[in-house]
């Protein structure tokens, strides 16, 4: 607090005049004990109440009070609500963007790529010059592209095949896991591996043992499970006793 000699008196004084703003703008909140009073300017100064509603336990009503040059009485100019040095605060905003994590988009939510995202180039796909030329000549040019899974106005680029390996490798479908360290043998000599297309298909495939927990997910070929298909079991069925009647063979011949 400042010292009284800092403060305008006529300002200081209107602590009545300054609960009723904070009473009136408060309704429900309510106008608690007075803290005291800080000078903001000349003639200028804040008297602080406390707020006693439960839900603002530490924030204070702000009130602040000028006198013009040569006036008797002073003015409201605002009243805020504040928070205070033990007051609870809301966690500070994070942009939408940033807030995003991995499993976010859930179904009917729509998720907007932005136009400069690193993780996608330009794809192929003739774009205006194949209405100008040969129909047949773009045409077969048009199935080359969509075999090699070109024909899409964006493509995986170097950076997101680069970030999509780094992730997968560290997951728990990756080499390091504790599955793959116990596992009898890699995914890459497994009979229920299936090997991914394109550059990632160097490293990376598909489980389909429907009784593995890695079942249609991406797994690296130096993974590996206890589902493994060269885990086979001594015995591949059961025996079944011989017969009390033998009723699979006739003495004679049907046609003798």
């Amino acid at each position: 607090m400042n010292a009284l000699d800092k403060l305008d008196k006529a300002v200081v004084d209107a602590v009545g005049m300054a609960r009723a703003a904070a009473e009136e703008a408060a309704e429900d909140f309510g106008v608690g004990d007075y803290l005291g009073v800080i000078a903001e300017g000349v003639r200028q100064a804040t008297h602080y109440f406390v707020c006693p509603h439960p839900g603002y336990l530490g924030w204070q009503w702000a009130v602040t009070m000028v006198r013009a040059s040569r006036a008797k009485n002073p003015t409201i100019s605002e009243v805020v609500l504040l928070p205070g040095d033990q007051a609870l605060l809301a966690p500070g905003w994070v942009p939408w963007a940033d807030r995003l994590q991995p499993g976010d988009v859930t179904p009917g939510s729509l998720l907007p790529t932005p136009d400069n995202d690193p993780r996608l180039e330009p794809g192929y796909t003739g774009g205006e010059l194949a209405a100008e030329e040969d129909p047949a000549e773009w045409a077969q040019t048009r199935s080359v592209v969509s075999e090699l899974g070109l024909g899409r106005e964006r493509v995986l680029s170097v950076t997101g095949r680069e970030l999509a390996a780094e992730r997968w490798l560290a997951s728990d479908a990756g080499p390091d896991s504790p599955a793959a360290k116990q596992a009898p043998a890699n995914c890459v000599t497994c009979g229920y591996f299936v090997r991914l297309g394109g550059g990632l298909g160097r490293i990376f495939g598909a489980c389909t043992n429907e009784y593995s927990p890695y079942d249609a997910r991406v797994v690296s070929v130096n993974h590996g499970c206890g589902g493994h298909s060269d885990v086979v079991a001594e015995e591949r069925g059961i025996r079944l006793p011989d017969p009390v009647f033998d009723t699979t063979w006739v003495d004679a011949s049907l046609f003798d």
